[in-house]
């Protein structure tokens, strides 16, 4: 049975390409980067290599990557040093539809005695400008808006955040997290203080990440150890999975104009499963999206029986964040956006890849309607 891949917003195939550049630092290259010898060296000019590649991916210079374990370290790094580095200023704003991991970083902000505003989406998941505008203060150390939503793909206006943010004086936080590698990506354009991302959501290897700093900004490292991404965060450098992660960031961009034919593909596939399936609603489809993501509410039916069906069949596919896998409720994203629970509680997230054929998306659109029509009939309504 073929396997038909279409959750690559929870993670990615290791490119081979990446895969090779990465062998030989596991075997005869294994030096210690931080060591004055010829394979410390070797290693140290693999790090410095990858820490160019990854720069030009982000928009910034390579002085400001801080390498990382990936996304989830970046973001602490990133929330946890900011209130450290500003203890007179107590206040947080972050979008309601932020990823689990910046959830949870608003939740510990307000645990340690901060003040948080969420701010809020319409009906398409599109950021409510002026909502963050009013909620950003005199007192606010940090702006945190994604630059796409995991689940719908909503893309945000970074850059019009970013200025608000300015303007008030706060630190500006980007998790380019899933945009990395589908969208392009800019973090001086988008005025970004601290931009994260993860290898793996972009082919590259599983535990590897950055975190962006902008020259001038002053953050306490998450990890303290030795001298290491200069005193920024401490521990041996991960040389192999940093090498990976360099060659990844080289083939995204490289590889960026090929998600035309992934957005045709994905258009294809909604325009065809509407016509096919009655009682169901495109979640954000009014708005600017990522070009491989589709997020799909069946009325009648609960969205983790659509998955465990297609599975059985061999077709991978996400009830949202794989952060949030088991959540029986329509996820925080959907209420955000006011979702009647009839489509939230039957919504399946597709999304595609480069690796994505056209023959798959034929394939789930010959089984998808009647998988849907079967559980319709056997009762799989949301409880």
């Amino acid at each position: 049975m073929e396997i038909i891949y279409l959750d690559h917003n929870a993670t990615t195939a290791l490119d081979p390409e990446a895969f090779e550049a990465m062998r030989p630092w596991f075997t005869e290259r294994f030096g210690n980067a931080s060591s004055a010898y010829a394979l410390g060296h070797l290693a140290d000019g693999a790090v410095v290599a990858a820490r160019e590649q990854v720069a030009v991916l982000v928009g910034c210079t390579p002085a400001e990557i801080v390498f990382s374990s990936g996304g989830t370290e970046s973001l602490n790094h990133a929330v946890k040093g900011t209130w450290e580095a500003f203890p007179a200023k107590r206040h947080l704003v972050a979008t309601a539809v932020e990823h689990p991991a910046v959830r949870a970083l608003v939740q510990w902000w307000r645990a340690m005695g901060g003040d948080a505003t969420d701010v809020g989406v319409d009906g398409e998941g599109r950021l409510d400008l002026a909502g963050l505008e009013a909620a950003v203060r005199p007192d606010t150390a940090l702006v945190a808006v994604m630059a796409a939503n995991n689940e719908s793909g909503v893309l945000f206006p970074v850059a019009e955040a970013g200025r608000i943010a300015k303007a008030r004086g706060a630190l500006f936080l980007v998790d380019a997290t899933q945009a990395m590698g589908k969208v392009p990506v800019d973090a001086a354009a988008w005025g970004a203080d601290l931009l994260t991302l993860s290898g793996h959501k972009f082919h590259g290897p599983k535990g590897t990440g950055l975190l962006m700093i902008r020259r001038g900004a002053r953050l306490k490292p998450l990890l303290l150890g030795g001298s290491q991404e200069r005193g920024r965060r401490g521990g041996t450098e991960n040389v192999p999975g940093l090498v990976g992660l360099g060659k990844a960031a080289e083939l995204a961009q490289v590889r960026l104009p090929e998600m035309a034919r992934v957005r045709a593909l994905r258009d294809r596939f909604e325009t065809e499963l509407a016509a096919r399936v009655p009682d169901l609603h495109l979640h954000g489809a009014g708005a600017e999206r990522l070009p491989n993501t589709s997020l799909v509410g069946f009325g009648g039916v609960e969205g983790e029986a659509v998955q465990l069906k297609l599975a059985e069949r061999g077709i991978c596919v996400s009830t949202g964040s794989a952060c949030s896998t088991g959540m029986h409720e329509p996820s925080h994203v959907l209420r955000a956006m006011r979702v009647p629970d009839a489509y939230g509680r039957g919504t399946v997230r597709f999304s595609l890849g480069l690796g994505t054929t056209g023959a798959q998306i034929a394939r789930v659109l010959e089984v998808l309607p009647g998988l849907i029509t079967e559980l319709r009939s056997l009762g799989w309504a949301p409880r």
